[in-house]
C-alpha cells in the first residue's frame, strides 16, 4: 500500500492502524485456527476469549462475552430476550428478561455503541436483539 503526495497526517495514521488491525486478525488467525470474527473495528477471537476494538483489548465479563459471541456467530439473526437468556444463561423464560437488556446495555458501552444509531447491537422493537452482519474471517 502506498499513498500518493501529497497526503493528509490523518489519512496515514488511519493507513497504519488499518494495517495493525489486518496483522492483529491474521495472528489471530493462526493462533487458533478457528474462527475470527471481524465487524468494522471489532474483532473477536472466540477461541482465544478475546475482543479488540480497534486496538484495545476489552475486558468482558464472561457472560457479555458469551452474549457477544453467540449474537455475532448469528449475524443477522433477531434474538429475543428469551432466546438469549436460555441460550446464554442456561435456563428457561421465567417472567423477568431485564437482566438481558442490562448485559446488553454494559456490552454496547464497552463497545461504543449508541443504541439510537448502532454499529453492532440493534434494537428490534417488541421482539429483542440483532448483531448488525459484518464479515467472518
Amino acid at each position: 500500500d502506498y499513498i500518493k503526495k501529497p497526503f493528509s497526517p490523518r489519512e496515514m495514521v488511519a493507513r497504519v492502524k488499518a494495517r495493525l488491525r489486518a496483522l492483529k486478525i491474521l495472528e489471530a488467525e493462526k493462533a487458533v485456527g478457528e474462527k475470527v470474527y471481524v465487524i468494522k473495528d471489532l474483532i473477536v477471537v472466540p477461541e482465544k476469549y478475546e475482543v479488540f476494538l480497534g486496538e484495545d483489548k476489552l475486558e468482558l465479563t464472561p457472560k457479555e462475552f458469551e452474549l457477544l459471541c453467540l449474537m455475532v456467530s448469528h449475524q443477522g439473526k433477531v434474538f429475543t430476550r428469551e432466546a438469549l437468556l436460555e441460550k446464554v444463561w442456561g435456563y428457561e423464560y421465567s417472567g423477568d428478561t431485564r437482566t438481558v437488556d442490562v448485559h446488553i446495555r454494559h456490552l454496547r458501552q464497552k463497545l461504543g455503541d449508541d443504541s439510537n444509531y448502532p454499529d453492532y447491537i440493534e434494537t428490534v422493537r417488541g421482539v429483542g436483539y440483532r448483531f448488525v452482519e459484518g464479515r467472518l474471517k
